[in-house]
């Protein structure tokens, strides 16, 4: 009995053992399981969670920028000259586009034919990224986009819009499609304005569709705000008489700009032609050019009341000095130079009113043109103005080696030197500020700067009592006069320059003047360039654009009228004339 006993324990024995090695077995790979959880879950091993998450993330998770509002330009009162509006721009993977049955669709709602968005796509055949259409209006590329067609999508963007049009398009400037600044205030102005752009996560799937928006990384920063100095309702009115001139006289171009006689800044600045920056297809070249800041013009007489500065600086004249202009030229080496008649003994003071070329090149020949040069320098000529406006000129005032007798005179009258019609501007500002030159700005200013003073004020005033003599009855500019306020100012007509010299047949006709003569609040300098028929002297041409610009600036500022309404009634209307509009 005990030998039979001891024979059935040994298979319990074994199946035992079997039991302990299959249950250490799964043991054994429980724990490799557990350990490899853990490795891939929270050890941080060298291909384990961090290096997975990496990965996938790699695979289904973007990074997108969150584009950032461009500031704002707008006017002296705040009027909005350039502003961001968001719209959409369509793009697409083309690799899921390139065998798409779905072109014909895509393409008539791009408004393109098929055939370009196939040739299109050729040329980004490769490639993960193309752009279908730029700056789309959002509910237009929202009905696109809701075609859920494979392969394309839609990205926030802003486009900048100019509320004024061509009206103010020359001085702001323009972006591209991108949103940089690439001209004018835009361009200078840059980096103020465009902010900075933020970033957003989110997850894609298998065609780059997002499925979940993971959050903001870093939010967008706009950009900051910039006020100009123009007054929009000015620089409307302004444009309206600038372009009205140079259609009247069949000129090439024109140009105006209106200063602060107190601040030095520019209430108005405009040039026609202009473009309309909304609607670039239809620019022509040069139309987005700012002529009153980066064309430079020959001054002309406008240059006499800055001679009649050195000649009173002298003391050896005062405006009521005779000089002998008989016969009515004189000549100078090999040149001659005429009065449109004999003028005979008149005073300084007269002049500058008929604007007579014997007169001042007597006071030329008296006192030299190193006094008048001087002159010339202090009032800014040949100066950088610093405005920072992009192709800004400086002008040019010579300084021979060598002076001959015929550029000594000529300094006096304005030839041989070149200006900005805002350098101009600047120059006659120093009469409307008793005497001081300051600087120019196209920004708005809390305060008005010192400047430099260049001349007394009582020689200040003396001089605008005689610019104010040239707008009276007798005087070339007398058609710049203003119902109700005393002006004055200087008319100027040069010749063009050609590739072969000075043209006989084509004229820059200038005025520049300030307003009111007794007290002045503006300064405006036109130049109609090119004018065509019998009257194209600055007198004729320029002079009344001063007229009307300035009688608008002054009611937009509040200047009181200082005549009575009768009085103005009874004066007679100005008459063009032929001759002696210089």
């Amino acid at each position: 009995m005990a030998t039979k006993s001891v024979k059935k324990a040994a298979p319990a024995t074994t199946g035992l053992w079997r039991l302990y090695l299959v249950a250490g077995l799964l043991l054994s790979l429980l724990a490799l399981l557990v350990g490899r959880v853990l490795s891939l879950q929270i050890l941080d091993t060298e291909r384990g969670y961090a290096f997975l998450q990496d990965q996938g993330e790699a695979r289904a998770l973007r990074s997108a920028e969150i584009p950032a509002y461009r500031g704002v330009i707008s006017d002296r009162r705040g009027e909005p000259l350039a502003v961001s509006t968001p719209v959409i721009s369509i793009w697409a993977d083309p690799r899921y586009l390139a065998d798409s049955d779905r072109l014909p669709e895509l393409a008539e709602a791009l408004g393109m034919p098929v055939a370009e968005l196939r040739e299109k796509l050729e040329r980004y055949a490769g490639k993960r990224f193309m752009y279908l259409a730029r700056h789309r209006a959002p509910d237009e590329a929202r009905a696109l986009l809701a075609k859920r067609i494979p392969g394309v999508y839609g990205e926030r963007e802003y486009q900048r819009f100019y509320p004024a049009g061509e009206v103010a398009a020359q001085l702001v400037g323009f972006t591209n499609l991108d949103g940089k600044g690439i001209a004018g205030i835009e361009m200078e102005y840059d980096d103020w304005l465009r902010g900075k752009p933020g970033s957003k996560q989110y997850i894609k799937d298998l065609k780059g569709n997002m499925v979940r928006d993971i959050g903001v990384v870093e939010p967008a920063a706009p950009g900051r705000d910039l006020r100009l100095s123009i007054d929009l309702r000015l620089q409307y009115l302004q444009h309206r008489e600038l372009r009205k001139a140079v259609l009247a006289s069949g000129a090439e171009s024109g140009s105006a700009v209106t200063l602060d006689a107190h601040t030095g800044e520019v209430l108005a600045i405009v040039n026609y032609p202009a473009g309309n920056p909304n609607n670039r297809r239809d620019l022509q070249p040069g139309d987005m050019r700012n002529r009153a800041i980066t064309d430079n013009y020959e001054p002309g007489s406008t240059m006499k009341s800055l001679t009649l500065v050195a000649a009173l600086e002298s003391g050896r004249y005062s405006p009521e000095t005779v000089i002998d202009t008989t016969p009515g030229y004189i000549r100078v080496g090999p040149k001659t130079y005429h009065d449109p008649r004999n003028y005979g003994p008149i005073t300084v003071s007269r002049i500058i009113e008929k604007s007579s070329q014997v007169g001042v090149t007597k006071i030329a020949q008296d006192i030299g043109h190193e006094p008048i040069r001087e002159v010339l320098r202090r009032f800014g000529i040949g100066q950088p103005m610093n405005t920072g406006f992009p192709g800004e000129s400086n002008g040019l005032l010579p300084s021979h080696k060598r002076w001959y007798a015929t550029d000594k005179v000529a300094l006096a009258f304005g030839y041989g030197i070149t200006t900005t019609p805002l350098q101009l501007a600047r120059a006659y500002s120093v009469f409307a500020s008793d005497g001081v030159l300051r600087p120019v700005s196209l920004l708005a200013q809390a305060a008005a700067p010192a400047g430099e003073r260049v001349i007394s004020p009582r020689l200040a005033r003396e001089v605008r009592g005689v610019l104010q003599s040239v707008t009276d009855d007798l005087g070339t500019g007398r058609r710049a006069r203003v119902p109700g306020y005393p002006v004055g100012g200087k008319t100027g007509t040069v010749f063009q320059l050609g590739p072969n010299g000075y043209k006989d047949d084509a004229y820059v006709a200038l005025f520049a003047g300030v307003a009111p003569v007794d007290a002045p609040r503006v300064v405006t300098v036109v130049v109609i360039n090119g004018p065509q028929g019998e009257h194209h002297g600055g007198g004729a041409v320029a002079a009344p654009v001063f007229s009307a610009v300035t009688q608008g600036a002054l009611r937009l500022l509040g200047v009181t009228p200082s005549e009575f309404p009768e009085e103005v009634a009874a004066r007679p209307a100005p008459a063009a004339r032929a001759g002696g509009d210089a």
